[in-house]
């Protein structure tokens, strides 16, 4: 791990598609620089629709949120808030803590001593 880089969580978040881009509007407005949108199908409790007897998988979008430790809980409220995951069957969302990082130190701007961001 490089010198000076921060810890990092990865937030996980599992929605019904079409609500992705509201998970990364909600997690950039609390700080998160952005995040991966994974299209998938799900298998979940609450999926057992069948249309003409057919099971129906419904398609669902996992994004994958990479922030500093220190703005998990910032980021994981805001999207938890934004599509209302506290209502059964909107989706999931979970906290990985990351081991180790390679390519994204670099990306963080350069700090004095007191924290203040340099210029180059």
């Amino acid at each position: 791990m490089a010198e000076n880089c921060p810890q990092f969580e990865l937030i996980v978040t599992i929605v019904n598609r079409g609500y992705a881009e509201d998970v990364i509007d909600a997690a950039k407005k609390a700080g998160a620089s952005g995040g991966t949108i994974i299209h998938s199908r799900g298998t979940g409790i609450h999926e057992n629709a069948k249309l003409f007897g057919i099971p129906i998988e419904p398609e669902k979008e996992i994004i994958l949120t990479l922030v500093e430790r220190i703005q998990t809980d910032a980021v994981l409220d805001a999207i938890s808030n934004a599509v209302n995951l506290d209502t059964p069957s909107r989706g999931i969302a979970f906290v990985l803590n990351v081991e180790k990082t390679a390519g994204i130190c670099h990306l963080r701007p350069k700090q004095d001593s007191f924290g203040n961001a340099k210029s180059s």
